[in-house]
């Protein structure tokens, strides 16, 4: 028996060169997984178990031929339905891209590919990454894996739900405004927001183009590192990527020097709003760091409190603009629409859902003639305010520490009448994606019985470094 709860990509390399079991043993094992729990948890949308068997195949077949193989040769991958993949669908949650599939390779599917990954399926998601919970998907409702009756976090909850529910080993999300790093909190999983501008997004539907970005989930630190690493690099498909070089400190952190960095503590982070057994895990971290040696200080990010205000604005807008695309001509179906007018309600009355009409309405909003300068240039002043309290933060401490989520996961249908409230439940990840800065989301430990708790480490610019590394001494811990 191959015990998938207990896997990493090391076990899973080693196992692979020891001849402990094959890849594709262990991703039949996968799909039995699959099958035996996803009917009540509702992670994956498609599967590619075809595809996925004879790649795994492909590997063993190299084995077999004492060929090199790399660390994520064989890795089974889920991988979140608003990244491409050729000839697979490509719904982003949405019935307007019901029948649609994708034509091209998304650049991380490529390097991943090249890596000779294996793609399991395409995991469950807030339909146009627009949510909180996943309860906003047009397919089904995923459910938490430690508690079918509470949701697994949004956007990327199937992704989130999968590697918590050892259906992937590891799995790739994206992250708008804490898609990844929220459900990752609440499915007690790592999951990280690379810096903007890391990761190309060539292939990665858009939501928000200025926001978005792709980054793993996984079981530990050291393996969201080695997929991070596998993904990340500059893409001259996507203007917005950078050509950053991370070298070896990712996947050989010091950890001397790790104990040398200082954490900032935000006051903003701790006060009103945070529940208590949240705040309470959050402070048992920092004893377990302060315990190991790490230096601790008290910071400031004085604009936190109009974070979620000004993703609200700045959001929609580029939600308005990116999503006009689907217009029933590209993409969706052209109906019997005797005009052009009557063509686009038909398809976007029927294609989208009520949170992506919510938004889309919000966006056009504060974007007209006469509110343009009154709301989304005041944001985006805003937005370079909130940049410049982490800048001046990062001149005193090199990782900011704090809660992921206010709240441990809620109950399905909780907060779905309340769109205030659901936002909400994404306060301390949004300032990070309107500042561009990369953040990671780590289980608390010693919650095993419980619902899962996630604490936050946000970096400064391009030093993914610092925070996992400091991540992987809290593990080691």
């Amino acid at each position: 028996m191959i015990d998938l709860k207990e896997l990493t990509i090391k076990k899973f390399h080693e196992g692979l060169l020891n001849k402990k079991f094959s890849a594709k043993e262990v991703t039949e094992s996968f799909f039995k997984e699959i099958k035996n729990k996803d009917g009540e948890i509702g992670a994956y949308l498609s599967l590619n178990e075809n595809d996925a068997i004879e790649s795994a195949s492909g590997i063993d077949n190299a084995l077999s031929k004492n060929e090199e193989i790399g660390v994520l040769s064989g890795v089974p991958i889920a991988v979140k339905d608003l990244i491409l993949i050729e000839g697979e669908p490509a719904t982003a949650g949405s019935k307007i891209l019901e029948k649609y599939v994708a034509s091209y390779d998304a650049t991380v599917i490529e390097k991943l590919r090249s890596a000779k990954s294996v793609f399991l399926g395409k995991t469950n998601m807030d339909e146009f990454a627009m949510g909180s919970s996943t309860e906003n998907s047009a397919f089904k409702i995923t459910k938490n894996p430690h508690d079918l009756t509470r949701v697994p976090g949004g956007s990327s909850g199937g992704s989130a739900a999968a590697v918590a529910a050892n259906m992937a080993l590891v799995s790739l999300g994206s992250d708008t405004g804490g898609s990844i790093r929220q459900p990752a909190s609440f499915c007690g999983v790592v999951g990280l927001k690379p810096t903007y501008g890391a990761v190309s997004r060539y292939g990665l539907i858009a939501m928000a183009s200025s926001l978005d970005q792709i980054g793993p989930f996984a079981k530990t630190v050291e393996d969201a590192v080695i997929v991070f690493k596998s993904i990340a690099g500059h893409d001259s498909k996507d203007s917005t990527s950078f050509n950053s070089n991370y070298g070896d400190e990712l996947l050989n952190p010091d950890f001397g020097k790790i104990k040398g960095l200082t954490i900032g503590i935000p006051d903003e982070y701790f006060g009103d709003g945070l529940d208590k057994e949240v705040g309470d895990s959050i402070k048992e971290v920092i004893k377990s760091l302060k315990d190991a040696g790490i230096k601790f200080k008290q910071i400031n990010l004085p604009n936190t409190k109009y974070a979620l205000s000004t993703y609200y604005i700045v959001m929609p807008a580029e939600v308005s603009t990116n999503l006009a695309r689907f217009d029933g001509i590209r993409y969706g179906t052209r109906g019997n629409a005797p005009d052009l007018l009557e063509l686009y309600r038909e398809n976007k009355g029927r294609g989208f859902g009520p949170e992506t009409k919510r938004r889309i309405i919000l966006g056009t909003f504060v974007l007209s003639a006469g509110y343009y300068d009154a709301y989304y240039t005041k944001a985006q002043k805003v937005r370079a305010l909130i940049r410049e309290d982490f800048e001046k933060a990062f001149k005193e401490v090199q990782v900011v520490l704090g809660p992921t989520a206010p709240t441990p996961a809620f109950k399905i249908g909780e907060k779905v009448d309340d769109p205030l409230q659901m936002y909400l439940s994404d306060i301390y990840t949004i300032p990070a994606n309107l500042a561009g800065i990369p953040g990671v989301s780590i289980p608390v430990k010693g919650r095993e019985n419980k619902l899962p708790i996630g604490f936050q480490l946000l970096g400064n610019h391009f030093r993914e470094a610092d925070i996992l590394g400091m991540g992987q001494l809290y593990e080691r811990l």
